[in-house]
Parts: C-alpha cells; sequence; structure tokens
C-alpha cells in the first residue's frame, strides 16, 4: 500500500489498482498512472487523482447520462493501446469541467475509453465531428421540462 498527499488528503492506494494512462492525457503527456476517488454521494461525477503529480485531479463522467446516442467505439490502433481484443469491454469517459460560474461542460470532442480488461485507458480526439470541447450539461430541470412539452 502507498500513499499520497492530495487536495482531498492523504490517499492510501494499491498500485496494482492504478489507472494507467499509456500515452498520458492531451496536453499532459506526464500524466500516466491515476486513482479512481469513489464519490462521496450518489451520482454520475466522480474524481481522477493523478500519482505521477498530485495538484492533478480530474471529474469524469459517462457521457451517456447525459447523450444518449452519444457514442465512441474504439478503432484496432486504440484496442492496442488498451491492450484488448475486439470482444473486450471498453467504456467512454469525459473530462467534466466546474469553473467558478458554475456553468458546467463537458468534452465530448476529446473522450477518455476505458478498458477494465487491462486498466488502462486512452485519450483520444475525434475528428470531423460537431462534437465541442466545451459542451454545456443539460440540467435536470431543463429535461425535466423538455419532457414535459413533448408530443
Amino acid at each position: 500500500m502507498r500513499t499520497i498527499e492530495t487536495r482531498f488528503g492523504t490517499i492510501e492506494y494499491e498500485p496494482a489498482n492504478l489507472l494507467h494512462f499509456p500515452a498520458g492525457l492531451i496536453g499532459l503527456p506526464t500524466l500516466h498512472n491515476f486513482i479512481v476517488i469513489p464519490p462521496k454521494k450518489e451520482g454520475p461525477l466522480f474524481w481522477i487523482q493523478s500519482v505521477d503529480e498530485s495538484e492533478f485531479a480530474f471529474v469524469l463522467t459517462d457521457p451517456t447520462n447525459f447523450f444518449l446516442d452519444y457514442q465512441v467505439i474504439p478503432d484496432d490502433s486504440e484496442r492496442n493501446m488498451l491492450q484488448i481484443g475486439p470482444d473486450d469491454e471498453c467504456f467512454m469517459l469525459t473530462v467534466v469541467t466546474i469553473p467558478p460560474d458554475q456553468e458546467i461542460t463537458i468534452n465530448l470532442a476529446a473522450p477518455i475509453l476505458f478498458a477494465p480488461k487491462s486498466n488502462r485507458a486512452i485519450q483520444i480526439i475525434l475528428e470531423n465531428t460537431d462534437y465541442k470541447s466545451k459542451t454545456p450539461l443539460p440540467t435536470i430541470r431543463k429535461q425535466e421540462s423538455e419532457a414535459k412539452t413533448a408530443p
């Protein structure tokens, strides 16, 4: 067991359970290993904490919690980086940004592909897409009111 000092306090982790990004994150190529911090309360958001540089932590979510038709299927080279076969599970995650004005956005243009079998992840950039890096997160109230007014 190892420990790391973070904004969340001292966190113990097992090195064998680290989430590994072989290529790092976009713009942060030296960040390879992360701890997944379970949420304290029920909800679709969770943190990953870098163990390479403890000042870096990111909020992630499954984008299909908010955008039901969002789908990214890894190609052969991405599956190779994730060390998985064509039938192995691969999940999509997106980085959530919560600025001071609380206008929460998610990055649909650069999703993270996660393979539980290998505990590896890669962040990719989608090309030729209308997805944005700062897609506003729909609010529950907005979704509910749209559902009520739908025919």
